[in-house]
């Protein structure tokens, strides 16, 4: 993936923004998988198999997050574990763009493409998946329950023009 954004994207971009410095081009900066679990306050195990489904998926240990406020309602106190996360960068996460872009998202039912309004202003994407089950790694049989997560695309682009630009060149499905 990273060979494909060096010969095909760079020269793209550079021609449709008219970059004076190959340093001005946008790339990935890192991507970021969170997955929030709520009900880890009751059972603590949710917690864990979220973990070892993370780490499948990516690759890499997750951190766990925890709570920075109480919320009396959710029964929920200071420094309880509430999720994980992995930040992804360079190798690992150009191989995991690829195998969302061209294994999970084709795995997704009714799947029609991603909104071009998710970006923040800043270039950067954030993207929610409803079940991890459509990434390769996980197996079926051993999952207790349907989680979703989220995942945030980091890029340098200056604009949304940039990063959609970006993004569409390394094969995200946008809707049109």
């Amino acid at each position: 993936m990273r060979e494909f954004y060096q010969k095909e994207v760079v020269p793209a971009l550079t021609k449709r923004f008219n970059y004076k410095n190959i340093m001005q081009v946008p790339k990935l900066d890192k991507i970021v998988v969170n997955m929030g679990l709520g009900e880890a306050i009751q059972n603590i195990k949710i917690l864990d198999s979220a973990v070892e489904e993370i780490a499948a998926i990516t690759g890499q240990k997750p951190v766990i997050t925890k709570a920075k406020r109480s919320i009396a309602q959710f029964k929920l106190r200071v420094g309880m574990p509430i999720g994980c996360m992995v930040t992804l960068r360079k190798g690992r996460m150009y191989e995991f763009f690829n195998r969302f872009i061209n294994v999970a998202l084709p795995r997704v039912r009714d799947f029609r493409g991603f909104s071009s309004n998710a970006f923040d202003g800043r270039g950067n994407y954030a993207l929610g998946v409803k079940e991890q089950i459509i990434f390769p790694e996980i197996n079926y049989d051993k999952i207790d329950k349907i989680k979703g997560m989220n995942i945030v695309i980091v890029t340098t682009a200056r604009t949304d023009e940039e990063g959609w630009e970006l993004l569409k060149l390394m094969g995200m499905p946008f809707r049109s």
